[in-house]
C-alpha cells in the first residue's frame, strides 16, 4: 500500500444501480487495502435486520438530518425512496487531510455533489453496470432482502441510475465480480499517483533544480 503521509487522499465514489455489485465490490476493496476509509453514510430510514449503528449507516432522525444540511455539515444528501441519505463532511474533510483515502457508496445525485463541492478535485468516480437488465433483477431477488413491490420500485429507478454513465471518470460493466475487482484496483493505483494527488512533488523539483544549478 502507498504512503498516505506523502499525497494527497482521494474520495473514491463507486455508483451503480442496486444488484449492480457496488456494495460487495466496496468491500473487496476494503479487504485489499484496509487503511481505505468508507464514508458511513447518515439516513433517516429504520435498521434493517442486523445493520448496526455507525457500521453500515448513521441512523438518525429526519429533523436531526436536515439540520445538519442547513448548516452544511452534509458534503452531499439525497431522498431517495422516501428516506434521506447523506455523507457527513466532517470525517471525510479529516481523512484528507491527513492523506487518506475515503471511499463512498453512494448514487449519481451524491456523486454530482461531491464532484461540485470543494473537494472535487480530489475525486475519483467510477459507474458500475450490469451486463443485462435481466441479471440485474435476478441478482436483486438472490439477495431476498427486499419484497417484490420494493424490487420492482428498484428496477424502475434502476435506468434513471444508468443514464447517468456519462458523469463518471470510469464506466466499468461487471460481467465477473474477479475482473472488476482487478480493474478497480488499476484505476485506484494509477489516479494515486496523478500529480495532484503529490504535493511532494512540487519541493522534489526544487531540490532538482537546485542540485542542478551547483552542478552547472
Amino acid at each position: 500500500m502507498p504512503d498516505t503521509q506523502s499525497r494527497r487522499g482521494l474520495l473514491i465514489i463507486l455508483s451503480s444501480p442496486s444488484g449492480a455489485g457496488k456494495s460487495t465490490l466496496a468491500g473487496r476493496l476494503r479487504a485489499w487495502d484496509p487503511e481505505l476509509g468508507f464514508s458511513v453514510s447518515a439516513t433517516t430510514r429504520a435498521p434493517r435486520h442486523g445493520e448496526v449503528d455507525g457500521e453500515h449507516y448513521r441512523f438518525i432522525e429526519e429533523a436531526d438530518f436536515k439540520a445538519q444540511v442547513s448548516a452544511g455539515d452534509m458534503l452531499e444528501h439525497a431522498h431517495v425512496f422516501g428516506n434521506f441519505y447523506g455523507s457527513p463532511k466532517g470525517p471525510v474533510q479529516a481523512a484528507i487531510d491527513a492523506g487518506r483515502d475515503v471511499l463512498f457508496d453512494i448514487d449519481w445525485q451524491g456523486a454530482q455533489q461531491i464532484t461540485n463541492s470543494a473537494l472535487g478535485q480530489n475525486t475519483l468516480s467510477i459507474f458500475i453496470l450490469p451486463p443485462s437488465i435481466a441479471e440485474l433483477r435476478r441478482r436483486l431477488e438472490g439477495r431476498a432482502q427486499d419484497d417484490a413491490e420494493t424490487i420492482t420500485r428498484r428496477m424502475q429507478k434502476s435506468w434513471d441510475e444508468i443514464s447517468h454513465w456519462g458523469g463518471y471518470d470510469y464506466v466499468i460493466v461487471n460481467d465477473d465480480l474477479d475482473e472488476t475487482e482487478a480493474q478497480l484496483k488499476t484505476i485506484i493505483t494509477a489516479t494515486r499517483l496523478r500529480r495532484l494527488q503529490q504535493p511532494q512533488l512540487t519541493d522534489h523539483v526544487r531540490a532538482l533544480q537546485a542540485e542542478f544549478e551547483e552542478v552547472s
